[in-house]
């Protein structure tokens, strides 16, 4: 059976830089035809979009580029007015993240390697420093993990959801999917049987399926959710529908599931608890359980150790705990050598 793979239609129209760009053109059609995710390839030319308006106002053509113009696009970007809604539809405004920075700047370097590729430049003033440091340092923030009273709190609050949404919350914790993941999962990818999920390929981050399994209470929600999903679709395809009047029937969007985590978020007042939130809760559990690096690596889907080792969080109390487990079988062995010593 061969593979799907799924080539992204570039929308032209919103980065026109880009389509006006021979080079800036033909890179992001390469990306294109990558197989990225659509998702990705948008960002990738907004980005470069940015990247080539910035040059094009003061008259910098892409060969020319050096650390001073780097430097003041970094200026540039920074001060960037990022327009934010809270619940209550107030607008504010603030300066980009961190990992947004790094994203636009991500972008520019693999666009100026493609460059000197080509012979348009002989270096990419991208490219980080001998020391190799990047160009702006890199934040790491550890993710934030609920407590046990934080999330029953969550828990109780989901009880107003629908079914579908308890079961989607429920397996998104279980197998560590990631929003697009549980979005997307078909009827073809649950085996109720043995309680496995096979997360296809396509709908990965990083292109590496999985086959992860899930609990008996979630397999009990899922058999109570197939049944109502019957009344809207008999038709296999995409396991989580819409219920809406409107599109009754069509797969949920990643967006209807985001809004369905933030109600719950706003009724506990955890503004921080978030879908991807149960990734983290999962991954940080399987630590406490003694898994492996390698293994939660394997479950979670990741390539690399070092991605893993972000995702995990220990909390203070269970460094505290693991301390005194420690430092009290320490502290046994001294007195058992001193009691044979001294005696």
């Amino acid at each position: 059976m061969g593979l799907e793979f799924t080539i992204c239609k570039v929308r032209w129209e919103r980065y026109p830089k880009v389509s006006g760009n021979t080079h800036a053109r033909d890179w992001l059609e390469f990306q294109a035809a990558r197989g990225l995710a659509a998702n990705t390839l948008d960002a990738y030319g907004r980005n470069l979009d940015a990247f080539l308006q910035f040059v094009e106002s003061r008259n910098i053509a892409l060969g020319s580029v050096a650390r001073n113009t780097v430097g003041a696009y970094i200026r540039d970007i920074t001060q960037l007015s990022v327009p934010r809604f809270s619940k209550k539809k107030q607008e504010t405004t603030t300066t980009l993240a961190n990992a947004s920075l790094q994203q636009h700047l991500t972008v520019v370097r693999l666009f100026y390697d493609y460059l000197v590729e080509e012979n348009v430049c002989l270096r990419n003033p991208f490219r980080p420093s001998v020391s190799g440091h990047g160009v702006i340092r890199r934040h790491e923030r550890l993710p934030w993990i609920p407590t046990e009273e934080q999330w029953r709190t969550i828990l109780g609050a989901c009880q107003q959801e629908t079914l579908r949404n308890r079961t989607m919350l429920a397996m998104s914790y279980d197998a560590a999917l990631r929003r697009e993941e549980i979005c997307s999962l078909g009827t073809a990818d649950i085996d109720p049987a043995h309680r496995l999920i096979r997360i296809r390929l396509e709908i990965t981050k990083n292109w590496r399926e999985r086959v992860v399994p899930y609990s008996e209470p979630t397999n009990a929600l899922l058999g109570q959710y197939l049944g109502e999903r019957r009344k809207l679709s008999r038709e296999r395809g995409p396991l989580f529908v819409s219920e809406s009047y409107r599109n009754s029937g069509r797969p949920i969007s990643v967006w209807t599931w985001s809004k369905a985590v933030a109600r719950i978020a706003e009724r506990c007042s955890l503004p921080r608890f978030t879908p991807h939130t149960l990734r983290h809760l999962c991954l940080t559990d399987l630590a406490r359980a003694n898994w492996d690096i390698h293994e939660i690596a394997s479950f979670a889907g990741h390539r690399s150790v070092q991605t893993t080792c972000l995702y995990i969080h220990l909390s203070g109390r269970d460094l505290a705990q693991k301390l005194a487990k420690g430092m009290a079988e320490i502290h046994a062995m001294r007195m058992a050598t001193i009691s044979e010593v001294l005696r």
